[in-house]
């Protein structure tokens, strides 16, 4: 799921439009927009639909917004092994990834990330020592880890 502007722009979750207001409730400041795939199997990204979730001026609780943004998960790493020298595309698939904003080899970031859609995302993977490594997926709902994800062979 993804949350957005009226203008297009993703929401994250440290920037999204509200104000607080008494005890938890917090007020919305800006139209927040769901989107959806038009269908499983369509070829057409997430964000094909988009619905309006809460108008400006509605008052939610905070919680409620907490749930709006669900960590992701790794399902799958293809492939999971790759050259120490690194350069290799590494599509990792999963669920709720359309906020991953970095995939990290270990302590080292990968490059060319691109979110195709909320269960996929493709990325470069860096230079590494040779063994495996964990892959950090950097979300803003909570980073996702697949221990020993990825082999430098």
């Amino acid at each position: 799921m993804g949350l957005y502007k009226a203008n297009g722009q993703r929401i994250t979750r440290a920037a999204f439009p509200s104000a607080a207001v008494t005890d938890a409730p917090q007020r919305i400041t800006e139209d927040v927009y769901e989107s959806e795939p038009y269908g499983p199997g369509d070829g057409r990204p997430e964000g094909s639909k988009r619905f309006l979730l809460y108008q400006a001026g509605t008052i939610v609780p905070q919680s409620v917004i907490d749930r709006l943004f669900t960590a992701g998960t790794i399902a799958a790493i293809t492939p999971a092994t790759g050259p120490a020298a690194g350069g290799t595309t590494v599509t990792i698939a999963g669920a709720n990834l359309d906020g991953v904003s970095a995939i990290n080899f270990g302590a080292t970031p990968g490059t060319n990330l691109r979110v195709i859609s909320a269960a996929e995302v493709r990325v470069t993977a860096p230079a590494g020592a040779v063994g495996a490594v964990n892959v950090v997926a950097v979300d803003d709902a909570g980073n996702v880890t697949k221990a020993g994800g990825y082999t430098y062979a």
